[in-house]
Parts: C-alpha cells; structure tokens; sequence
C-alpha cells in the first residue's frame, strides 16, 4: 500500500498484489483488499516519496517533554554548557511480564521526531511563561538569548543516533538507543524517545507472548491470532499503536479500520450480539435473496430435512444469520452464543451454510464469545464433521472456530495444554492494556559528557549505570542460537567469529566465561546522522514482523518458556568491566566510621 498524504490526510491509496500489480484510488472510493478471513500470510507497507515523514500523532512535538528536561535545557544554556558533547543511552532494567526477553519497536517514530524537531512560533511563547526573566538584569540578555537565538533555531542537525534494529529481541542493560550530540538538544529528546520506545515495545513484547502461548500446543496446529483492542485501548494513539506493534509482534490482523487504511495491514471483523438481537423472527429478514435465490426458502428448506434439534433453533437468530449471508456470502462468520451456542447458534450457522453451498460460496466459519471455548469448539467440530459426512462436503471439516471472551496469555497456555478446535484467537483488552504488566520502566542516561565516560551509583544495583559509548554484540555458539550479548566500550576488542573472548558479569567478578563465537553480529547502527538525518531506510511492519519471528525462534526455548524462563546473558569486555568498577570506585566517597 502507497498512500500520498497533504495536509496529514491521505488523498490517495495504491493497493498493491504483491506481484506489481496496483490500481489507484481516491480515498473515498478504495475497494477494500482480497484477503482471506482467516488465512493471513504476509503483509507489506511500502512508503513512497510522497509519503509523510511526520510522526503519526500530531501531538508529538518538542513540547512533548517533561518541565524538568526545559529547566535542565534553560540551566546548561544560562550557564554555557548546552553545546557541550553528551551521549545517552536509552535502556530498560527489568524484562517486561515476568519473561526473560523484549521486543524493541518505536525506532519509526523516533526518528521522525528527530528529522522534525523544531520549536514552533507558539512553542516558544508558550516556554517564554514557564521560564520567566531572572531578577539580575546582566542575565537578561542571556536569558532572551534563549529563545530567540537558541531554542527558536533548534534541531537535530548535530545529533547522531544509534539503535538496535526495528523488531530486534533485546534484553536488560543494553542500549536500545545511543543518542549523541549537543547537551541542551538530547537532553530535550529524552522524555518524547522515552514515550516513542515505552508502549511499543511493551505491547509487542506481550504479542509476541502470546504467540508463543497460542501454541501450536497438542493440537499441533498453530492458531491466528486477531487483535481487537481498540474499544478498550488507553485512546486512540494507544489504539492505533497497539495495532501497529501486536502485527509486528506477530498477529495475524486487526479490527482497527483506521490502522488498516494508514498501515496497509489486513483488517478483520464479524458482527456482535446486537446484530442478532435486531432480528425477533424470520419476518425481520429483507431483500435477501442471493443470485435470484430466496435464502429464507432455503434454509427452512434445509430446517425441516434435518429435523431434530433444528427444528427449535431461535427463529431470530437464523433471520440474522440469513440476512448477514446475503451481504457476506464469500466471507460468512457468525457469532452463535448470543443466546445457546449448541442448541442454536452453531445449527442456524449450518443451515444457512448449507444454503451458501449451493449457490456456490464457501462460508468461513463461527466465534465463540463466551462459555467453555475448548469444550464447545470441540463440540462445533464435531457437528460440522458430521454435517461434512452426511452431504459430502469436505469444507465443512476446514471451517474457522474464532474465539474470544476476555482472552489473556494464561488461558491461552491452559488452551494449549487441552483438545480443542480452535483455529483463531479475537484479543482484546487484555492485550492491548498490558494486563500483566502496565509499563516497560525504559530510562534515558548520561553516559558521558565531553569524552569522559559517566556512571550514575546507587545502593540498588540494578540501577548503576554502564558508563560510556557501548556497542552491542551477538554472540552465537555452534548450534547458532545466541549464548550472550556482549557490550564493548569504545575501544575494546570488538568479539570475532572463531577468536575466544572473555565474558565478564558487569557487577560480580566471579561470573565469566571464555566464549568462541562462531557468528558475531552487530546490533547498534547509526540511523541518524547528523545533517544527514535518516541513514537508510525505514523498516516496513512485514520487515520488523519477520525480524521478530526469525530471532524469536533463534532463541533458546528455556529462555522463551512461559515458567521460570532462564535469564539471558548480557557481559561486557573485560576492559569495559574494569573501566566500570574503577570509575565506580572513583565516584563513590569513602565512608568515615568512629
């Protein structure tokens, strides 16, 4: 999907097959994509050179910020510090959910701040209330200086930025971003990077979660998974974000109409209870004849052929099924327990299929919404077996048993542990909020400042900081699954396939380890520079996604399992530990006792 946008409103869209093939529309007259409902392959996202460089949420702006990055910013320019040389690391200390690992997402949006990171007319004259004139009248020039010579012209023309890669598996203490330049600029991007980076990793990370516990589990099959969030998602950002990052975290699609339009990424959806509750018996149905065909003949037709149980199915219920048929022949899914799920919903399902049939349509299949889903997934295959034996038609045995009903990654391990039929999972809430855990605690740290590498101590060690510039390492052992990931200082000896290097736990002397790599990748890239702006290009949903996925299952299990997952190792260079506890050393008063 190309989409041209003025004014930050799409005015043109191009589809496009896969295979070149495209058609250009207007956006009021897109024809929504051919997609199977519950077969979603891959996607791509192609950004053309009309496309917008702007950040998705207009509210995204230096003014973003926290007051206390504006006083710091207004201290180091009355003070002559601000085009002082700083680096930050951008970090987070604990693995979200209780898990051992963590999917970076946001790279996208931080860089589109940074390439249009300029204080607005009314930015500075709101700042100019927030920072009133000093009392001393020789500061006062200074002071006006601010925002007229400094904050009125600045941008991010001196600052470089590294990162990991879109979709990259990260773990603790390793610097998703390494921001240098000015003191004054980075330290004014802090608090936007930090909000950029939080929830899309966050919220990727708990997708890819629950990918993992969707299974394939015993039933060897590997569900879909549908992501329904936006009714209960923290606003519309976190709405469309959720969307965003659930896909790259390995969901199948989502609801989100506006996420679909923006992001070119499958949409899906049925109907809910309310669509059935309009219909109060077979007198409801209107205008529903198919291909000349009259559907409610039909399928009473099929009613009193197949007797039984049938015969007493709720008459309102079959009228909305009959009626959602006729718009959605190709794509017939219904929701069945909106009043008994075996005794009604899943026959007037059959019925009206049976009528599809004959005219040539395949339905897709039922959602479950409440009640025992293993069971009564188990229970829908059972009838649709039976329905496929008794008229010979095979499709019956392959149809879709969606489920959702407040769906969580627990139930999603407890479903992968017993039978059912279940081919696709609707999550919502529970995804999209962060249930388990409602925030990922990234952190934005001076590391050094004029050259000279910085720590920040704490009694708690968790919190003392790395100091200076670090690059990340992969190291892979001989069955190439990573073994660690190795920081190394500036200047250090960068690790080497088949060359053994020394490991060091950053803060107990006693835990290292002689490791021989026999693969060693770079993880920290430059993809801002300077004037320069963006280095390459931004990754596609398609290109994170298969990021995810490929490192994901690179990884070792113990480190993915749901219970008690083995931690994995994050070490530095031995020149790097030494460096740490020197300048820890250094740093730290001695203590006086009598």
């Amino acid at each position: 999907v190309t989409c041209m946008i003025k004014n930050n409103m799409i005015i043109k869209t191009e589809f496009t097959d896969g295979h070149g093939k495209g058609e250009v529309a207007d956006h009021h007259d897109v024809e929504p994509q051919s997609l199977e409902l519950l077969g979603v392959g891959s996607f791509q996202l192609r950004r053309s050179s009309t496309s917008s460089d702007q950040p998705i949420n207009n509210l995204v702006t230096p003014l973003l910020t926290d007051m206390y990055q504006v006083t710091m910013a207004y201290a180091y320019y009355m003070t002559g510090r601000h085009e002082e040389h700083a680096v930050f690391d951008l970090f987070f200390r604990r693995n979200p959910f209780g898990g051992e690992f963590t999917v970076f997402c946001g790279l996208d949006q931080v860089l589109r701040h940074a390439t249009n990171f300029r204080f607005s007319e009314s930015d500075v004259g709101y700042l100019r209330t927030l920072l009133k004139p000093p009392n001393d009248q020789e500061k006062l020039a200074l002071h006006e200086s601010f925002f007229e010579d400094y904050i009125k012209n600045l941008d991010c023309s001196a600052v470089r930025i590294l990162s990991v890669a879109e979709g990259t598996v990260v773990f603790p203490k390793e610097p998703l971003l390494r921001v240098e330049g000015p003191l004054g600029v980075c330290q004014l991007l802090e608090t936007t990077f930090l909000t950029l980076v939080n929830y899309p990793s966050l919220v990727a990370t708990n997708a890819a979660r629950h990918v993992l516990a969707a299974g394939p589990g015993i039933s060897g099959k590997k569900p879909q998974l549908l992501e329904f969030g936006l009714r209960r998602a923290q606003g519309p950002d976190g709405g469309y974000s959720a969307s965003k990052y659930c896909l790259i975290g390995g969901f199948h699609a989502t609801s989100n109409c506006m996420a679909g339009k923006l992001l070119g990424v499958p949409v899906r959806g049925t109907h809910a209870h309310s669509f059935v509750q309009t219909f109060t018996s077979l007198d409801d149905v209107r205008n529903c004849t198919l291909d000349g065909v009259n559907l409610v003949e039909k399928t009473l037709n099929y009613r009193k052929m197949l007797g039984g149980i049938y015969a007493s199915t709720n008459d309102g219920e079959l009228a909305a099924f009959i009626s959602y048929a006729s718009s959605f022949p190709d794509s017939f899914l219904c929701l069945i327990d909106t009043y008994e799920t075996l005794q009604s919903g899943v026959r007037n399902f059959v019925m009206v299929s049976l009528v599809l049939s004959d005219l040539g349509y395949t339905p897709a299949g039922v959602r479950l919404d409440s009640g025992d889903l293993a069971y009564l997934s188990l229970e829908c295959d059972t009838v649709f077996k039976e329905i496929a034996a008794r008229f010979d038609l095979p499709f019956f045995r392959n149809l879709g048993i969606v489920a959702s009903n407040d769906i969580n990654e627990e139930v999603l391990h407890a479903l992968s542990k017993q039978p059912h039929a279940l081919t696709s999972f609707g999550i919502g809430t529970n995804l999209v909020t962060c249930q388990a855990q409602p925030a990922l605690g990234c952190v934005y740290k001076l590391v050094e400042i004029n050259g000279k590498p910085r720590i920040k101590l704490s009694q708690d060690i968790i919190k003392v900081t790395i100091p200076g510039k670090k690059n990340i390492y992969r190291l892979y052992g001989a069955k190439n699954e990573p073994i660690l990931d190795l920081l190394v200082g500036d200047g250090d000896e960068i690790p080497v396939a088949g060359k053994k290097i020394l490991c060091r736990h950053p803060f107990m002397a006693q835990k290292r380890a002689l490791v021989l790599p026999s693969k060693v990748e770079s993880l920290l890239n430059v993809v801002f520079d300077r004037e320069k702006g963006l280095v390459g290009k931004e990754a596609t949903i398609d290109e994170a996604r298969v990021r995810v996925s490929s490192q994901m299952n690179s990884m070792r299990t113990d480190i993915l399992r749901h219970l008690h997952p083995a931690p994995y190792k994050v070490s530095v260079t031995d020149g790097l530990f030494k460096y740490l506890h020197s300048l820890w050393l250094e740093e730290s008063p001695i203590m006086e006792l009598s």
